[in-house]
C-alpha cells in the first residue's frame, strides 16, 4: 500500500513555534479553517497538541489532499477534520463558519494577490467577531526585505510565477483592515519569517 504522507522539511522546524503562538492567540476551544495545508504536518500537530480544537484542513492540490487524509487515519486524531477541497478565490468553496480562527502558512507570497485579497475578504465574513486571522511566512518591512535570503527567495518565487512574491507586511495589513480585521502583533519566527495575528472587530 502506497504512504500518501508528504513530509516538509520547513514544518517540521516551525510547526512548534507556530503552535505556542496560537495557543497564546486563541481560546482553549476552538474552530479552525486552515487554508493550504499542503503535506498537513502543522494541521496534525496542532490537533494533537490542542484537543479542544476542531481543525479544518484544506487546500486546492489532490496531492496535498491525500497527504493529509493519509496523516489524518494515520494519527487517528478525532478533532482533526476530513480535509476539504478549497480553492480561496472561489468564494462558493469556502465553509460558511463561524470560525474562531482562521490560518494561513506560508500562502501569501506562493499565490497571486487575488488570493490575499479574497483571504481577508472571507475573514472578514467567515470569522466570529474578536477571531483570529494568522498568517506565516516572510514579509518586507517598510518596503525592505528583513534579510538576504528573503530577497534571494523573493527573487526565485517571481521568477518560477510573476503574480507570486514576498509581500509588503503593510499592504497585507491595509488590505485586512478594509475588511475589519486590525493588527494585533507581529513575531519574530524562525529563518526570518514573521507571525501576524489579526483580529477581526
Amino acid at each position: 500500500m502506497t504512504d500518501s504522507r508528504r513530509y516538509s522539511p520547513a514544518a517540521a522546524r516551525n510547526r512548534q513555534p507556530i503552535l505556542e503562538v496560537l495557543q497564546a492567540a486563541l481560546p482553549e476551544r476552538a474552530r479552525v479553517l486552515e487554508l493550504a495545508s499542503g503535506s498537513g504536518e502543522h494541521a496534525v500537530h496542532c490537533a494533537t497538541a490542542m484537543p479542544q480544537w476542531v481543525w479544518q484542513p484544506s487546500d486546492p492540490t489532490p496531492e496535498a489532499l491525500a497527504s493529509i487524509a493519509a496523516w489524518r487515519e494515520q494519527t487517528g486524531q478525532a478533532n482533526l477534520l476530513a480535509p476539504m477541497r478549497l480553492d480561496a478565490t472561489d468564494k462558493q468553496s469556502w465553509p460558511m463558519g463561524p470560525f474562531e480562527a482562521i490560518v494561513a502558512i506560508n500562502l501569501i507570497h506562493i499565490s497571486p494577490w487575488a488570493v490575499s485579497e479574497a483571504l481577508m475578504a472571507r475573514a472578514g465574513e467567515r470569522l466570529v467577531s474578536g477571531g483570529v486571522l494568522y498568517l506565516y511566512g516572510p514579509y518586507r518591512r517598510a518596503g525592505e526585505h528583513t534579510a538576504p535570503s528573503n530577497a534571494a527567495f523573493d527573487a526565485d518565487l517571481r521568477r518560477r510565477d510573476p503574480r507570486w512574491g514576498v509581500r509588503d507586511l503593510e499592504e497585507v495589513v491595509a488590505e485586512a483592515e478594509r475588511h475589519g480585521l486590525r493588527l494585533e502583533r507581529t513575531l519574530q519566527m524562525p529563518a526570518n519569517n514573521l507571525s501576524v495575528v489579526l483580529v477581526r472587530d
